[in-house]
């Protein structure tokens, strides 16, 4: 059973990839870093606070560059916001709950499960940096303040709600 699952969660994963990697809403770079940030934070075995952190980061570009295809090919229909959003959360927690890498009792901060809680505020974060960079360029008359920005917002705010979190959980 547990290989079916395995072979079923791989191939609507590269399904979903396959789709997403198309569009641009939220730039190529950026998503690849913070996929990174998460390889990295497992790796060396950082809280699961701050892995979700990046996690939620980076379903919330994922979902962006979703929706960005979507509206360049023209599909729409009722709820497809809404649909894409719970889709795509679905497939990330479902399957950390699924392998128990979610919602051991032990592995929770302020009653909530570390990697659920990162992954809330990391989407938050990312959120707020889409908004933000969209603010920058509307001051500036459509132009970046400095190359990157698209990226380097999101990957900045993450990494210092990184810390953030880091400081929290050592002293929790």
């Amino acid at each position: 059973m547990m290989q079916i699952d395995k072979k079923i969660l791989t191939l609507f994963s590269v399904l979903f990839l396959a789709f997403a990697a198309s569009a641009k809403a939220v730039c190529p770079v950026c998503v690849v870093a913070i996929g990174s940030g998460v390889g990295l934070c497992r790796w060396l075995g950082i809280d699961d606070t701050i892995s979700g952190l990046w996690i939620g980061g980076l379903i919330v570009a994922i979902i962006l560059w979703t929706l960005d295809w979507m509206n360049r090919k023209n599909y729409k229909f009722k709820f497809r916001n809404i649909l894409v959003w719970a889709l795509y959360y679905l497939m990330v927690i479902w399957p950390l709950y699924s392998f128990d890498i979610m919602g051991h009792p032990l592995n929770k901060v302020w009653g909530i499960d570390k990697i659920l809680f990162g992954i809330i505020a990391g989407s938050i974060v990312f959120l707020f940096s889409v908004f933000l960079n969209g603010h920058l360029k509307k001051k500036n008359n459509g132009k970046v303040y400095f190359y990157y920005q698209k990226v380097i917002i999101p990957v900045v705010l993450l990494s210092i709600f990184s810390f953030i979190f880091y400081l929290i959980i050592k002293c929790y």
